[in-house]
């Protein structure tokens, strides 16, 4: 095992210290990266008005920033809506044929980073608000410490915490949130940490050491899988708990504990879950993930409420569903792999 993967193993890989394209020019050729050029990818799917009330009045000044909007295609209008406002805010727009998912929209987008010259990259969700001081200094971190991923503290709109920081039991899948858990890592064990993508910065560099997103989760799971490769490779994970960046509730997917979520969320959350141990972990580790199945299911279900049963079957029925495919992937990955399976690296 080369030195820097077993020390990267060994230590607490997260650092909780507050520490069709269109631009109105043309597509521009590839150019060698440009030092502290940021590229601010977003991933759009009928969200252009989030887009435009969280980053559209946001005044970066003098800091060299690029925006970069993927279109995941919803609607005609919605696309007309989007690539007007682009043109008028002076973004790099970039339209995708279809819906193809967040992780290949994301690598859409830092393949056209590339191209414009950019060294780094800030994922910024439709519905979280920084402010151009934390996008700086994000912006300044990640070229400070080019082999890491950072983080900032997110909240939402009542100041509670949305996410700072999390790490995914090897053991059964189990997600334990750090705000309430504050414990080191020791060299046994069995827990990853993960970064979500709803703000993530990183180099374009380390990204593509990485690989990219796995672009086949389509929808969640794929950041804690990007984290868990990042690890693999040696990076460090950092939350910065002094920068705040605020999550709109009422977004994307409404994350809200309580809320009834999306079919989406309980589906690929369930599918994925499965799909991230099929692809990453041992063959005893993959049986207990299995083997834990029905509990897991039943707690992300439960994170919509339980009154959102007395209402619809449809959160029951996505959640079945997006089991089945999970288990499916699963138990393939089982009969067709070796007795010995080692899990996969990228």
């Amino acid at each position: 095992m080369p030195e820097r993967l077993e020390a990267a193993m060994t230590r607490d890989p997260l650092d909780l210290r507050p520490t069709e394209t269109r631009d109105g020019t043309g597509q521009a050729a590839r150019r060698p990266a440009s030092i502290g050029l940021l590229a601010i990818i977003v991933v759009n799917f009928g969200s252009h008005g989030l887009i435009e009330a969280n980053l559209g009045g946001v005044d970066f000044g003098a800091m060299p920033v690029r925006i970069i909007v993927v279109d995941n295609y919803s609607s005609d209008e919605e696309r007309s809506l989007m690539l007007a406002m682009a043109g008028i805010r002076g973004w790099t727009f970039l339209a995708l044929d279809t819906n193809r998912g967040f992780g290949a929209a994301v690598n859409e987008g830092v393949r056209q980073a590339r191209t414009l010259g950019c060294a780094s990259v800030l994922l910024l969700n439709p519905d979280a608000a920084a402010t151009p001081e934390v996008v700086a200094e994000l912006h300044a971190a990640s070229l400070r410490d080019p082999d890491s991923m950072i983080c900032p503290r997110i909240v939402d709109s009542g100041g509670r915490d949305f996410f700072a920081g999390s790490r995914v039991s090897l053991r059964d899948g189990s997600i334990r949130n750090l705000t309430h858990d504050r414990v080191t890592l020791t060299s046994r064990d069995r827990r990853i940490p993960w970064l979500t993508a709803a703000c993530l910065a990183t180099t374009c560099e380390l990204f593509e050491r990485i690989g990219g997103f796995d672009e086949s989760y389509f929808l969640y799971w794929e950041d804690v899988d990007l984290s868990h490769r990042a690890h693999l490779v040696g990076a460090t994970l950092t939350v910065r708990e002094d920068l705040v960046v605020v999550h709109d509730e009422g977004g994307t997917q409404g994350n809200r504990r309580g809320r009834a979520k999306s079919d989406l969320y309980y589906y690929y959350n369930c599918r994925n879950r499965l799909a991230f141990a099929a692809s990453n972990l041992a063959r005893r580790d993959l049986c207990r993930w299995i083997l834990s199945t029905p509990a897991a299911s039943w707690r992300i279900l439960m994170r919509g409420g339980r009154r959102q049963l007395l209402h619809s079957s449809r959160p029951l029925v996505a959640t079945i569903l997006g089991t089945c495919s999970g288990l499916r992937i699963a138990i393939r990955t089982l009969v067709h792999e070796p007795t010995t399976r080692v899990p996969r690296q990228r």
